[in-house]
C-alpha cells in the first residue's frame, strides 16, 4: 500500500491506491466504516465500494476527505503552473471574454 501517486500510471491505480489510503486512515483512527460514513455523510455501503475497488463519485471522495481532516490536500488540484515570465502573468490577468478553448 506504500505506492506513490507518482508511479501510478492510470486512473483506476490512483482510485484504487486512493480507496486503499481511505480504509488506512480509517483504521488508524480506530473508526468502523459506518462511523466514517456518518462522519462523511455518505452511505456505508458506497464507502465500502469505494475503498476496496477505488470506485467512487468525486462528491463522496471529497466528503471523505473532509470527515478524515485531509480537504486540504486538494487545495492545489488543477492549479496553473507558475509564470514564467512577467508578460504570461499578465496575460493570465488580463480579462478574457473567451469562453471555449481554442483546439
Amino acid at each position: 500500500m506504500a505506492r506513490s501517486i507518482l508511479h501510478m500510471t492510470t486512473p483506476s491505480e490512483v482510485a484504487q491506491t486512493l480507496g486503499e489510503r481511505v480504509k488506512a486512515l480509517r483504521l488508524l483512527k480506530g473508526w468502523k466504516r459506518q462511523t466514517l460514513a456518518d462522519r462523511a455523510g455518505v452511505s456505508a455501503a458506497s464507502l465500502a465500494r469505494f475503498e476496496v475497488t477505488g470506485k467512487a463519485s468525486l462528491e463522496l471522495v471529497l466528503k471523505t476527505a473532509h470527515a478524515l481532516g485531509q480537504l486540504h490536500d486538494f487545495g492545489k488540484l488543477f492549479e496553473p503552473p507558475p509564470a514564467r515570465s512577467i508578460a504570461e502573468l499578465e496575460q493570465r490577468t488580463a480579462p478574457s471574454t473567451r469562453k471555449r478553448g481554442r483546439i
